[in-house]
Formats: C-alpha cells, structure tokens, sequence
C-alpha cells in the first residue's frame, strides 16, 4: 500500500548528524514528516597528515573527511560523489571532482587523473573502512596513504524518537545512508516487536546497506538506483 505524501505518517531518519538535520529538511520540503533518529555517531579525529607539498592529490570516500583535511585545501580533491565534493568546496577546495557513484568510481577517477610515478595520494576515509580502494590503487601502479579521519559508533540504544513513531505505527518509511546505520539499528531494533516493522517500508542507499536490513520484517526493502539522497528519497511513495 503506498503512503500519500501528507497522510500524516513519518520517515524516520537515521544517519548522523549533521547529514540528519539536512534531509529532515528536504523532507519537509516535500510535505514529509520527518522523525530525526540518528543511530550512528560521527567522532572526528585527528590523523597526522604529511604536508600538502608531499602528495599529489586527496580522496575522500565521505564528507565526514573533509574537516580532516582542512589544511590541504591547494591540493585537487577527488571526491566519492557530489555532496562530498560539495562539502569539500564549502572547505575551501577549489579543484574539487566527483566520482558520482561509489569508492570503485573513485578509484578509477583517480586512475584517469592522477600519475601512478608521481607523488601519493593522501586517502581519508572512516576507521577501518576503505581497504579495498587501496588495494586497487596500489596494484595500479599508486602510492596511497590512507588515514582515518573519523569514526563511526553506534548509539548505546534506539532513540526514543524512533521507538515513539514506531511504537505508535506511524512510520511508512526509514532512511537508511549506509551500511554502518542498517547494521546499528538492526541490532539496536532487534528486541522491539516483529509487528511493528509490518508496514514500514526500508529504504537503501544501496545493496550493501540492504544487505543488512535483511533481518527485520520490513514491509519491502527498496534500494536507491544510484548511492545518493536524491534516489534515495525518490523511492519514497
């Protein structure tokens, strides 16, 4: 069955903020109601960066590396897709390109920009994410520094906005922006009642973060057609 914009039923949101506050916007841009419930915790860190003069370039798999890299803002930045190229300008980057899609994609945007003779990229990605796009790159030929920019943790329990709206039956929708937020609320959802999840529906940013919705029973899991809000949200009814 689907939910008419202005029924009066929610989305829930789960990503961190501040990504979270940003779609409630857009959510009641469209005439949504959105439920803020972040499941996931960004916490920037500090990684000791070489100086720009060392490296040829920077990659950057999310805009949660940008604050990182602040003080290399001469270099190019290649970035995964358009809102983390977004943020990166918004920091002061003024060669800024976007993959457009996924880490594969910037690995080969780096590819076709960047020289594997020449100095090394500076990777800045999540802690302990970003392994196989180093690999790529270094059996191309690259030198990569790759350096954890910040971590993601999960919240120690389901937010109460979230367990209201749910336990009200007054969700349709759930956003979900990753892999990390699917698994957190997962877990952090995993003693609430089956019947709750009925006629919710679960929508992906992408297969993997569909992947690990599969344990609850959704209504259906939908997965966007390209990792980014805008598809995401254009599965909602």
């Amino acid at each position: 069955m689907s939910v008419p914009a202005g029924s009066g039923l929610s989305v829930l949101v789960t990503r961190p903020q501040p990504g979270a506050a940003e779609t409630a916007r857009r959510l009641t841009g469209m005439g949504r109601k959105p439920v803020v419930a972040p499941v996931i915790e960004i916490v920037q860190l500090a990684p000791r960066l070489p100086p720009p003069g060392e490296l040829q370039a920077v990659l950057a798999t999310s805009g949660n590396a940008i604050a990182a890299l602040a003080g290399h803002a001469e270099l190019p930045l290649l970035a995964v897709g358009d809102a983390t190229a977004a943020k990166a300008r918004a920091r002061g980057f003024t060669v800024v390109h976007s993959a457009g899609r996924d880490a594969a994609a910037l690995g080969e945007l780096a590819a076709r920009m960047c020289d594997p003779g020449g100095l090394p990229l500076l990777f800045a990605s999540q802690q302990n994410q970003g392994r196989p796009l180093v690999r790529a790159l270094r059996a191309a030929g690259f030198t990569v520094l790759h350096r954890s920019a910040y971590a993601a943790r999960a919240v120690p329990v389901l937010p109460e906005p979230a367990r209201a709206a749910l336990g009200a039956r007054t969700v349709s929708a759930v956003l979900f922006f990753s892999p990390a937020t699917a698994r957190a609320f997962v877990a952090l959802a995993a003693a609430l009642p089956a019947e709750l999840f009925a006629q919710v529906d679960a929508l992906a940013i992408s297969p993997p973060a569909a992947a690990a919705l599969a344990p609850l029973p959704w209504r259906s899991i939908r997965v966007a057609a390209a990792p980014n809000q805008d598809e995401l949200l254009g599965l909602l009814p």
